[in-house]
């Protein structure tokens, strides 16, 4: 599989959040908000850390590591899309967030 660089995942998101707006439109007659989308990600949030208790036995539920990819990247999704939304560059901030916390840690 390609990797995927910051610009790709921003574009990419972008044009799927789209198309889900288009459906919120037909279905509720308006676009989530941030904040809808800010409890969307906390609900896959949640999902996620449901799905590692079961990869790691701690919750009886069979075959997560498909449920469990999928929705790590769907996380990683929503944070692209929260970010765009605030104007807030997804790159840098991580790179500031990588840079200072190495700088912590004496890295």
């Amino acid at each position: 599989m390609a990797s995927l660089n910051f610009e790709q995942l921003k574009e990419r998101s972008l044009k799927i959040r789209q198309r889900y707006h288009e459906l919120e439109l037909l279905h509720h007659g308006s676009e989530w908000t941030v904040e809808e989308d800010a409890l969307a990600f906390l609900t896959d949030v949640g999902l996620v850390a449901r799905q590692v208790m079961s990869q790691q036995g701690r919750w009886p539920k069979e075959n997560t590591k498909e449920e469990l990819r999928h929705k790590i990247g769907e996380s990683i999704w929503w944070l692209t899309i929260l970010a765009e939304r605030m104007d807030i560059n997804i790159e840098t901030v991580t790179e500031e967030f990588l840079s200072k916390t190495e700088s912590l840690l004496g890295e």
